[in-house]
């Protein structure tokens, strides 16, 4: 029995999707589906069971969980990096991560969490964990919830038997429901499809042009290929960079979206909200060295064919990813 929490989310239902193709759908999907549109998500996906995240946590804490498990997926939390309330993404992401690596470690079952590149602030202490853990600064309560939860699990001993997947920019089918957190893929289709435009930040930094900022963004197959490739090796543990490894202007990816739609580049410079200038981030790029010397090999899909596919085979025909 494997338990994926923020089943029916973006990751989530993904992961579960290719669970399914491997053959296993003994999967209890834990998530809180609200009143918007993300149950979707789950149309077409084969599982045993759905529990709302809030009895979950009272199962785990009580000890009153009726199945034997072999591993957790912990994709749940509150994703929002403008989020205000901090003790609210403490008991989110980081006390509720807490009792289930607990739950999970007493009882040997495999626990792999999604934690963020949001951890790494601006980056000045570059993108890996091997010697500089500690030293990191986000720059949002959301990284600083992760790099909490991650803290937690190095100082407990943890890592030694759980992978920690510091997500980079995904993007892809089944993010519809995620607001503003969505990826600008998918807010560029739809600013495209209404102005024939699209509006990106004016840069704040001398060393960066407007629309030269860098992410390291990844495509949803490729990151849910990753974090399947640690449930496959059971003795890979520690914390992991989950991207591509080539950083790319946000320029690259508008113009790879109005390629995909063969519509004219036209792209629209405005100013960036005060509140968010200081927490910006200008560069990120996944160090996929370890997650290489653990012995993942597979080719990684460039930005072009990823955003190709997402418009192509999903935004243009209003699919979701089992639909």
């Amino acid at each position: 029995m494997i338990v994926v929490t923020g089943g029916a989310g973006f990751i989530g239902s993904n992961l579960v999707a290719s669970l399914n193709e491997k053959g296993i759908d003994e999967i209890i999907i834990v998530d809180r589906l609200g009143k918007g549109e993300k149950w979707k998500n789950l149309n077409g996906l084969n599982f045993i069971d759905f529990i709302h995240k809030d009895d979950f946590y009272e199962m785990i804490v009580d000890e009153t969980f009726p199945f034997e498990l072999e591993a957790i997926f912990h994709l749940g939390a509150c994703s929002s990096t403008t989020e205000k309330d901090a003790d609210y993404l403490i008991q989110n992401n980081f006390t509720y991560s807490v009792e289930l690596a607990k739950y999970a470690a007493w009882r040997d079952i495999r626990f792999i969490y999604a934690s963020s590149a949001a951890t790494y602030g601006d980056g000045s202490n570059g993108y890996n964990d091997l010697d500089e853990i500690y030293s990191l600064r986000p720059l949002n309560m959301y990284g600083y919830s992760k790099q909490l939860f991650d803290s937690w699990i190095i100082k407990n001993g943890y890592d030694k038997k759980t992978a920690g997947l510091k997500y980079f920019n995904v993007y892809g089918p089944n993010e519809y429901h995620k607001d503003d957190m969505r990826s600008v893929v998918h807010k560029a289709f739809g600013q495209i499809k209404s102005t024939g435009y699209v509006n990106l930040f004016k840069s704040y930094h001398k060393d960066y042009k407007d629309g030269e900022q860098m992410r390291d963004f990844i495509y949803i197959k490729d990151a849910v290929d990753m974090t399947l490739f640690f449930f496959e090796n059971k003795d890979v543990s520690g914390l992991f960079n989950i991207g591509t490894g080539k950083a790319r202007t946000w320029n690259d990816l508008v113009t790879a979206v109005f390629n995909a739609m063969e519509i004219p580049v036209k792209i629209k410079y405005i100013e960036m909200p005060e509140d968010i200038r200081d927490k910006y981030q200008y560069f990120t790029q996944a160090d996929l060295n370890k997650i290489k010397e653990a012995g993942y090999e597979k080719k990684i899909t460039s930005l072009e064919d990823g955003i190709k596919d997402y418009i192509q085979n999903y935004l243009m025909k209003n699919v979701y990813l089992k639909w």
